[in-house]
């Protein structure tokens, strides 16, 4: 499956906002989002103005961006939401919060959820005692995750876990880093979820 290996400095850029897709760096000086605050491109600093279709697409492309997905995962991520209870745009933010290495990010494990995605596909983490392997797995209330024992002198998951006192941990996980797991304690809802997103304009560009 074809995944963006290019410069992920230039989606924050194409997008109009950091979507903090290179961990630490995100919040440093050498941020490239914050040295050129301007879409990509030859005619980037030019006045943009997008049509009503543009401004849902961009929202669509941002969150995608965002959580690491391409085009058909993102659809069916939707799909899915769109037929639960609910309103439809909360459930897929809901749902893309509850991906495993969405979760293992939040959880402070790791810098970025691009790193989240590597280390749960080389199986460095256990979820109830078990091995697992799969980044877009939905985790569940009361489930509990562990950096498996050999991995723990990784220098990532070392470097993270010294800094998870700086980190600010969202209210449905909880983290014991000197036992290097945690453990979901209820499932998100829409007010947990601070990043800047207006899922409305998603819903409205997939039921045209």
């Amino acid at each position: 499956m074809a995944r963006y290996t290019g410069s992920k400095c230039k989606l924050c850029r194409r997008e109009g906002k950091k979507l903090f897709l290179k961990g630490e760096r995100c919040f440093t000086d050498k941020c490239g989002y914050e040295r050129r605050p301007y879409p990509p491109g030859a005619n980037g600093q030019g006045r943009v103005k997008f049509t009503e279709y543009g401004v849902q697409l961009r929202e669509k492309q941002k969150v995608k961006r965002m959580y690491g997905l391409d085009e058909t995962q993102f659809r069916l991520f939707f799909v899915r939401a769109s037929r639960l209870k609910g309103v439809t745009g909360e459930n897929l933010l809901s749902m893309l919060e509850r991906r495993l290495d969405n979760v293992v990010y939040k959880m402070g494990f790791v810098g970025s959820r691009q790193q989240a995605r590597q280390t749960v596909k080389h199986a460095h983490f256990l979820l109830n005692g078990k091995k697992v392997n799969i980044p877009s797995l939905l985790v569940k209330k009361g489930d509990e995750i562990l950096i498996k024992e050999k991995s723990r002198t990784n220098p990532v998951f070392v470097e993270n876990i010294q800094s998870l006192g700086r980190k600010e941990i969202p209210r449905w996980l909880a983290v014991d880093g000197g036992a290097f797991k945690g453990t979901v304690t209820d499932l998100p809802v829409r007010s947990d979820i601070t990043a800047d997103v207006e899922e409305r304009l998603i819903v409205e560009l997939y039921s045209k």
